[in-house]
């Protein structure tokens, strides 16, 4: 009696894997961009002449609002890009992690 055959593994299923987690990588990304992208309008339509005829002398707070909404943008394109990575998706993972250092200049040259 022979012994028992294994079951065979396709390829298919990890590319099934694969497939749904690029899908949920760019899911995550687009949702992180559409919440900077709000915040970032909700607080430029707040900039608006609020305080027309007064005079201030002291000065204008700290305005971290685009420093926190780019810098939330980088995490998760640096973290999406580490787990692609770790997964095996060189390309898209170096992409991401290219992306993230694009950002994190924009943080730098945001930072008041």
């Amino acid at each position: 009696m022979s012994p028992p055959a294994e079951p065979r593994t396709s390829g298919w299923s990890d590319a099934e894997t694969g497939g749904c987690l690029l899908l949920l990588v760019l899911m995550a990304d687009a949702m992180a961009a559409c919440l900077a992208a709000i915040v970032m309008a909700v607080h430029g339509l707040g900039q608006g002449d609020g305080g027309a005829g007064r005079r201030t002398v002291e000065p204008a707070p700290t305005d971290w609002t685009p420093v926190w909404c780019w810098g939330t943008l980088a995490l998760a394109a640096g973290v999406t890009g580490v787990l692609l990575l770790r997964v095996g998706n060189r390309v898209t993972g170096t992409i991401q992690l290219t992306l993230c250092v694009i950002l994190t200049g924009t943080v730098v040259s945001a930072w008041p």
